[in-house]
């Protein structure tokens, strides 16, 4: 892999990796990332699209159309689309968050997640490994507040959850860390959008 084909960033930044299988992008995301970019304190954001979840059953729309797509709703001179785990060949998401560190070693790392993710993070790959390694910015999402906070991440990481007053100090805490922020929420989901078969042969609009 040609390091010309991975996103620049200087030395000392701080980045919000948020990934998912954007199946299809929406506003949702959008709002997410431009809502945790300010309350961390994140110089960039990169939206890493993923070849496939693992735990879903059925594989999502193909990569190059989920990209294109999200480069559509996602524009923003500090975020970038990227398709990083094709190139890296990583499909768990701690072992991109290695390759990452590896690739950028001068660079800090923030994973970023809604709440619906931190209620079931206990059963992604690795999961200890990830908020041990980078901190974990969580935003809100409706519904999810009271099971993340609740879920089993939570309460094994309770001592190193930063204050939401101090959210900002995320992206330069040392790992693990994590934070938890209450944002306006909108109601809309890769799911409903694909039940409601919106999400057709046309790129969605912002």
């Amino acid at each position: 892999m040609q390091r010309s084909s991975i996103p620049y960033v200087r030395p000392g930044q701080v980045v919000g990796l948020f990934g998912g299988s954007f199946d299809p992008p929406h506003k949702g995301h959008v709002h997410v990332t431009l809502e945790a970019m300010k309350a961390f304190g994140l110089d960039r954001v990169w939206w890493l699209v993923s070849p496939g979840n693992p735990l879903k059953e059925r594989g999502p729309a193909p990569l190059a159309r989920r990209v294109k797509a999200a480069q559509a709703v996602m524009q923003h001179p500090r975020v970038e689309v990227t398709d990083i785990e094709a190139q890296t060949g990583t499909r768990a998401t701690a072992d991109t968050v290695a390759a990452l560190q590896k690739l950028y070693p001068q660079v800090r790392f923030v994973w970023l997640m809604g709440a619906d993710n931190l209620a079931q993070f206990h059963k992604w790959q690795d999961w200890q490994s990830i908020i041990e390694t980078v901190p974990v910015g969580v935003v809100a999402r409706p519904g999810d507040r009271i099971s993340a906070r609740m879920s089993p991440a939570a309460r094994r990481y309770a001592d190193y959850r930063i204050d939401g007053q101090a959210r900002h100090l995320l992206g330069r805490a040392q790992a693990p860390a994590w934070c938890f922020v209450n944002v306006p929420m909108l109601d809309v989901s890769s799911t409903q959008l694909r039940i409601q078969g919106v999400w057709g042969n046309k790129v969605l609009p912002e």
